[in-house]
């Protein structure tokens, strides 16, 4: 403030001088020629020095105050702190599926998280194995206890851990933000200002499309600090699967023997009865196979017969 002090001073000062070097000419003025037109002319002209000596003073109040604001501004802006979005997967070798997904969500309860997906893959033979898919968001801060608490469930198999940092990318929308948020200002005034109804709809639709550009980013910029608040954990349970199946009894191996044969039967039977369809359908065109087969035959026979009889004749023939 004593700075200020100066310079509101230093800017005054001359105001003063030029108010003394007013009233000067105005004695002056009027000890030479003391007339009524000489001192109506003089007075405009001290008013005038003084509005301008007040202009520049008011101007100069404002340029210090503008350079202090932006020094301030500049002192307050820093680089800003990493935003990173982080994200995790774990896959668990665990006894039970079941109570497995059980405990991540009491787990999930704990943490302040929420369960984004669950999938869960039954075996269908005693082979296979039973596994399960679970997405959940945790808030950042807790993701390391949650991470091991997790592994306390079962065996680790993999453990990933992912971090974007996005802090670049939130300060240029915050700051595009704030720009069309004093484009959407300016706008609104013009409007009010507006006289004709062509110049009103003209910097309503610019108004319009402005908002809409604030609302998209907005958007964009929520999701981005959502994902910076909340971590991501991808956790993948598979069962552990014995090294010794169980035996079968006599019983459920003659039960699969029948339940196979029986199966066997049904789709040899199927196959004769489409062969049977597919044969009904295309008879016409085996019956006049079969007719020109047999024509054939019949035909190469009585050749025969006639190459075989004509020999035996002439022979005969000669003998007389």
């Amino acid at each position: 403030m004593s700075g200020l002090s100066q310079v509101i001073f230093s800017i005054r000062k001359p105001t003063l001088v030029l108010s003394v070097v007013a009233g000067g000419v105005i004695l002056t003025s009027c000890a030479s020629v003391p007339s009524a037109e000489s001192t109506n002319q003089a007075l405009p002209k001290a008013q005038i020095n003084n509005q301008l000596a007040d202009t520049a003073a008011r101007s100069a109040l404002t340029e210090v105050s503008e350079t202090t604001s932006t020094t301030a501004q500049a002192a307050q802006i820093t680089r800003p702190r990493q935003q990173l979005i982080k994200k995790a997967a774990i896959t668990l070798i665990v006894d039970s599926v079941d109570k497995s997904i059980d405990a991540v969500s009491q787990i999930i309860s704990q943490q302040q998280g929420d369960l984004i997906k669950l999938e869960e893959q039954q075996p269908k033979n005693e082979s296979a194995r039973h596994t399960a898919t679970i997405q959940l968001r945790i808030p950042q801060n807790l993701l390391e206890p949650t991470l091991e608490k997790l592994t306390k469930l079962g065996s680790v198999q993999s453990r990933n851990i992912t971090a974007v940092d996005v802090g670049d990318q939130i300060v240029d929308i915050q700051a595009r933000l704030s720009n069309l948020r004093i484009t959407e200002s300016n706008l609104q005034k013009i409007m009010d200002r507006a006289g004709s109804v062509r110049d009103v709809l003209s910097v309503a639709k610019e108004l319009s499309n402005v908002r809409q550009s604030i609302e998209q980013i907005d958007a964009q910029l929520k999701n981005l600090q959502n994902q910076v608040a909340y971590s991501t954990i991808t956790l993948n349970i598979e069962a552990a699967v014995s090294g010794n199946a169980p035996q079968r009894t006599f019983g459920s191996q003659m039960q699969s023997a029948w339940n196979n044969s029986t199966h066997s039967l049904a789709e040899f039977t199927f196959g004769l009865v489409k062969m049977g369809i597919w044969l009904a359908v295309y008879s016409p065109y085996l019956l006049i196979l079969a007719a020109a087969s047999y024509g054939l035959t019949r035909w190469r026979r009585n050749n025969a017969q006639r190459s075989v009889s004509i020999p035996e004749s002439g022979h005969s023939d000669r003998l007389d």
